[in-house]
């Protein structure tokens, strides 16, 4: 019988390296990649193209302004895709580790409009990145790069990306080991950091 999802499960997954994502039918699968994606922090890397771009038509970064909707957003423009592991449960458990701050958003506005965003888990040092979208072209890398300052000027040690992507790799994503990975976390879950 699986168990039903709660903020309470979910934090003791993350502290165990493993991760929730809904399947087919509503129901939730539990992962732990072996090799793991990370985003150095220490050498993370924003592309010219990129900064060029965002010095020259900024975004306005807000944080944690309208999480459930950064939620839905990242599920609607996974459907739009292949198919969405953000369900309404996960929806409903990320908002009350939202509530009880753990969950953040990290969102791009322009013209009082949500243009982009991500959102991920924080405990200790680590972030726990899940989801990003964007409706505005380099939103979402507007706000990789603010969540990276954030966690780089607060003294975070890692920022998990679950897999690594083409779209991470131009940041510097890598992949490390599950015994890599694991060993990264427990260092980091004992850092006091705080996000907001």
């Amino acid at each position: 019988m699986p168990f039903a999802l709660s903020p309470e499960l979910v934090l003791a997954a993350y502290r165990q390296a493993i991760f929730p994502m809904a399947l087919e039918e509503g129901e939730i699968g539990w992962f732990s990649p072996d090799p793991r994606g990370i985003l150095p922090l220490e050498s993370f890397h924003v592309p010219a193209r990129l900064a060029r771009s965002l010095r020259r038509e900024p975004f306005e970064i807000r944080i944690d302004h309208d999480f459930a909707r950064v939620m839905r957003a990242c599920a609607a423009a996974r459907e739009d895709e292949d198919g969405t592991w953000i369900s309404d449960e996960i929806i409903e458990c990320y908002v009350a580790l939202h509530d009880a701050g753990h969950a953040h958003s990290v969102e791009a506005w322009r013209h009082d409009e949500l243009a982009g965003g991500l959102y991920g888990v924080h405990l200790g040092g680590a972030f726990f990145g899940e989801s990003m979208f964007h409706r505005v072209t380099n939103a979402s890398k507007a706000a990789l790069v603010a969540l990276v300052d954030r966690l780089r000027s607060r003294g975070f040690t890692l920022l998990d990306t679950q897999w690594v992507t083409p779209h991470l790799t131009q940041f510097g994503a890598i992949e490390i080991s599950r015994a890599d990975y694991v060993h990264r976390l427990t260092g980091a879950l004992k850092l006091p950091r705080t996000f907001t």
